[in-house]
């Protein structure tokens, strides 16, 4: 028997195969995970549907996403690998409703309606559905083990015998020395962010600010070849870059180097895998960035950038998070709140605040620094600020439907007021969700340790 090797779907893709030594797994909020297997011709995968069917006119480029036409699409890959119809089962999993939950919650029920398209694409192929554990209030895993055709429904995000509870609760004293001992967003950054705002910049400018600091410089290569973004060539230097990808999305990946070298500091607290709070950032910020240019409400580059920065004041506290692991569980399980009251109540402060400190020490623009605070609360922002209503709605959408990167629950009481002041009804909630990037999605690796602690 081989070491089994982790494999994460990505929301809205699917992976199957032959019996081999790997685990598939889906990580689940709103979505819906389908595993259908056949264990006599050793054949199986792992369908992560997004929506119950094409939303909008610019729907259906990628069918996987949706119930009603991955299924049968994912159920012909199964067949041509060897399986059959009287031999496959299936277990379907997800489809929650994240909590805290309003009437806005149970009205929209996305996930509610992609299972159910997902259980009558299984019933009209004739697939027996061997289990289901649909609905609910929780994200699960959904795992699949390839080895032994052996399909399993876990609770995700919390493994709380790893953790003991302890004095974890940090004074203000305790958080203001991790402040001055964390290693800020690199200066070259801040430059960069300074001279955007000035209006008008001289690209070339920031491009000989960014030459100065050889690891930023290297990073944002590296990005622009990496499966995040858009690869068209194959850069080798920033000169490079810039004529090849123009300078908006030149400025946007030299930001996303620079962030990353700060989120890289966070250990195994709020993340729930590896890179998992840098990869919620750069999720949210592109989907900020197209909610921006879809309602023309706010720049959509100054969106990508409040979307890469929001969750900053997460690096400050992800030491304690660890060690609040029981705690954190017992109040998302029994109170159904948000993350930054469970952060209140647990360890005396949010991540917002914290946040905002950050911003003001690095003197970061003021629509910044809001965006920051506000980010889960934009009703508090007195300003009614579009950008930080931007980032709530982004942070939202990568929460629920890209759960397992890192601890996340937003709040969603005022969620009609917030699409009123975008201009965005209720019934374009799906619409939204289809403009998500499906480089979101897309897995960094594969692991061979617990996703969840690493």
């Amino acid at each position: 028997m081989g070491i089994l090797k982790r494999y994460h779907v990505a929301s809205g893709s699917f992976e199957a195969g032959n019996t081999q030594p790997r685990l598939l797994q889906a990580f689940l909020g709103t979505c819906v995970g389908v595993a259908v297997f056949d264990a006599a011709a050793g054949v199986g995968g792992i369908i992560h549907l997004l929506l119950p069917e094409p939303a909008g006119r610019w729907s259906g480029a990628r069918p996987e996403k949706y119930a009603a036409t991955g299924v049968p699409l994912f159920l012909r890959q199964l067949l041509n690998l060897g399986a059959t119809r009287e031999s496959m089962q299936a277990v379907v999993a997800g489809g929650a409703l994240v909590g805290p939950l309003t009437p806005q919650d149970m009205s929209l029920d996305i996930g509610g309606r992609t299972a159910e398209k997902a259980y009558i694409a299984l019933h009209s192929e004739g697939i027996a559905v061997k289990r289901a554990e649909t609905g609910g209030f929780f994200t699960c895993c959904l795992e699949l083990d390839m080895q032994r055709w052996a399909c399993e429904i876990k609770p995700s995000g919390f493994d709380v015998s790893l953790h003991e509870p302890g004095s974890i609760k940090p004074v203000t004293d305790d958080v203001r020395q991790a402040i001055e001992t964390i290693r800020p967003i690199p200066q070259v950054a801040l430059k960069v962010l300074r001279i955007i705002e000035e209006g008008t910049y001289d690209i070339d400018k920031v491009s000989e600010e960014v030459k100065k600091d050889q690891v930023i410089s290297a990073r944002t290569i590296q990005l622009c070849n990496s499966a995040m973004f858009t690869k068209r060539h194959d850069v080798v230097s920033l000169d490079h870059a810039l004529v090849f990808l123009g300078q908006e999305l030149f400025i946007k990946l030299v930001i996303s180097a620079a962030v990353q070298s700060y989120y890289s500091q966070s250990g195994n607290g709020y993340s729930l895998c590896k890179g998992g709070l840098y990869h919620h950032a750069v999720g949210t910020a592109m989907i900020a960035e197209k909610i921006a240019g879809r309602t023309e409400k706010t720049l959509p580059g100054v969106a990508y950038t409040a979307g890469l920065l929001h969750d900053i004041g997460k690096v400050v506290l992800d030491q304690y998070i660890a060690g609040a692991y029981p705690m954190l569980y017992r109040e998302f399980q029994d109170r159904q709140s948000e993350i930054i009251d469970v952060e209140t109540r647990v360890l005396g402060m949010d991540h917002t605040r914290v946040g905002e400190i950050l911003a003001n020490k690095w003197s970061l623009p003021a629509p910044l620094a809001k965006a920051i605070r506000f980010h889960h609360r934009p009703e508090e922002d007195r300003n009614n600020d579009p950008l930080t209503t931007t980032v709530y709605l982004a942070d939202l959408l990568m929460s629920r439907f890209h759960t397992g990167l890192e601890l996340e629950r937003m709040g969603t009481d005022h969620l009609t007021n917030h699409l009123s002041r975008l201009d965005i009804s209720s019934g374009q909630l799906c619409d939204l969700v289809d403009l998500i990037p499906g480089s979101v999605f897309k897995p960094a690796m594969e692991t061979t340790g617990n996703p969840a602690h690493g």
